[in-house]
């Protein structure tokens, strides 16, 4: 230890600025842990004391201000929004990257489109949504209009994400499949896409989070309805949009912070079964 340390110190001494800029990432490191655990203590230390029985009955009344319908409804999104979502996320990205070549015009203009799309703000996404969805396709304030508007805000991310995580399995790999007479369809899906899989379940992790985070855009396409959905075409609230009715009324202030506890285990308990999910793929 001693003798690593000597060694260190006399790399900095030649070269200083390699320290400064070694520090500047471990206070920049620091700063970001400290705000992340806060964070969390906070909303435990608020929300669990207020974690009562009635928060979880499975109707709504302003008396009890039940979450569990908004849970539930939020599983229901997360389901949909990826059911349309990584389809077209994956496919599209398979087909930039194997099909229409590394480089090429295509590929250019889809990867900028991606990169306006992730830029956008979610109100416009939300505007977009009632408009479009709601309104011109008559679907009126359901599950169904606020999972095409979300799978519309992720499919981006997913995209992206595959893309680099299919540009990351090494070519050694794409010829020797073709070496032993695989073509080209089967080597995408029997060797490419199983060496991918790490990064397109960090991109479908990253868009859960974002499903589970949003309310400004389902506020205007799936609605505020404080009960279970009875189908796709029935209107309901999230997790997230349930936070913000609640929070905007000024008498649920308590209940709110223990949504947000139940809102941060939902999405830790996600996160911990896609790593689930891709080990087992991966063996």
């Amino acid at each position: 230890m001693t003798k690593r340390l000597t060694r260190l110190w006399r790399a900095y001494r030649r070269d200083p600025k390699s320290l400064f800029l070694r520090l500047i990432v471990c206070f920049a490191a620091l700063i970001t842990i400290l705000a992340l655990v806060f964070m969390i203590a906070y909303i435990l230390m608020k929300g669990i004391p207020n974690l009562t029985v009635r928060l979880f009955e499975a109707r709504y009344t302003t008396e009890n201000v039940s979450l569990l319908p908004a849970l539930i409804n939020t599983l229901f999104m997360i389901l949909l929004s990826l059911v349309f979502a990584v389809p077209a996320g994956i496919g599209a990205a398979v087909y930039l990257t194997e099909y229409a070549g590394r480089g090429s015009r295509l590929a250019r203009i889809v990867g900028i489109t991606a990169e306006t799309l992730s830029g956008i703000p979610s109100i416009v996404y939300g505007l977009f949504g009632s408009l479009f969805f709601v309104k011109y396709l008559g679907l009126g304030l359901s599950l169904l209009s606020g999972a095409f508007t979300l799978s519309i805000m992720i499919l981006p991310l997913i995209m992206r994400t595959t893309e680099e995580a299919i540009r990351s399995v090494p070519d050694s790999y794409r010829e020797g499949s073709f070496g032993l007479g695989a073509g080209k369809l089967r080597t995408v899906f029997s060797i490419v896409l199983p060496c991918a899989v790490p990064g397109i379940f960090s991109g479908i992790i990253l868009g859960i989070g974002r499903i589970v985070g949003e309310s400004a855009a389902l506020i205007f396409t799936a609605g505020t309805v404080p009960d279970i959905a009875d189908s796709i075409f029935s209107s309901a609230r999230t997790l997230s949009v349930h936070m913000y009715s609640i929070s905007c009324e000024g008498l649920y202030i308590n209940q709110t912070y223990a949504t947000a506890v139940v809102l941060l285990v939902v999405v830790i308990l996600i996160n911990g079964l896609s790593g689930f999910l891709e080990k087992k793929i991966k063996r």
